[in-house]
């Protein structure tokens, strides 16, 4: 057995014994003191994270396509959308686009910063810059634009201003429907304080 002539060795010699007996008390320690664990406590998330989360959800690049009570095919798409929270029947949604494709071939598509999809009243309402190209070569931008989901029908809320081939057109409101008289034709009516613009070199 070895000795310990001085004073430093007999110190180590003593660390290397106490040293290992305190960690193995405080390991007891932990294990004995723990508190036991309930899985069916609630996870302690804030009402306010909760809330946020729900305002959150949303689905991206969302596509919806059908086809109207009149033979027209209508396609909407967005970049995000999201469900509104106080009504199930709408959805809110950005970069919003939608299309329409007559039974004649013709097409009509829009564009918005915004807009909403109301299932309910089968309508989608675009806002924010909304802009409007014809297959026949017309232009049309507005701020609030309704098309509805089971016939061709689109109106404006507001003022809309017309490029095309007849020159320029701005007028308080735009309606455009399917002829009551001829199906594979649609009307296109413009009302409240019209002014044309005819530029005959176009």
């Amino acid at each position: 057995m070895s000795t310990y002539d001085n004073p430093y060795s007999r110190f180590v010699a003593w660390v290397k014994i106490i040293l290992p007996l305190v960690a193995l008390g405080l390991l007891s320690s932990m294990f004995l003191l723990a508190r036991d664990i309930d899985p069916t406590r609630q996870l302690p998330f804030a009402q306010t994270d909760v809330t946020t989360l729900a305002r959150e959800q949303s689905i991206s690049a969302p596509n919806y396509a059908g086809v109207t009570s009149d033979g027209s095919a209508i396609s909407i798409s967005a970049t995000q959308a999201r469900p509104d929270l106080d009504d199930r029947d709408i959805v809110r949604t950005t970069d919003m686009r939608v299309a329409v494709e007559g039974t004649d071939g013709s097409l009509v598509r829009l564009s918005s910063q915004f807009g909403t999809i109301d299932t309910g009243e089968a309508q989608a309402v675009l806002q924010g810059g909304v802009i409007i190209t014809t297959s026949t070569g017309y232009r049309v931008t507005t701020e609030v634009m309704t098309t509805r989901l089971d016939r061709t029908d689109l109106s404006s809320g507001g003022d809309v201003r017309v490029d095309g081939p007849a020159g320029e057109l701005t007028a308080g409101r735009m309606h455009l429907t399917r002829s009551e008289i001829d199906p594979d034709a649609h009307v296109l009516v413009f009302k409240d304080g019209v002014e044309l613009i005819y530029d005959p070199n176009l």
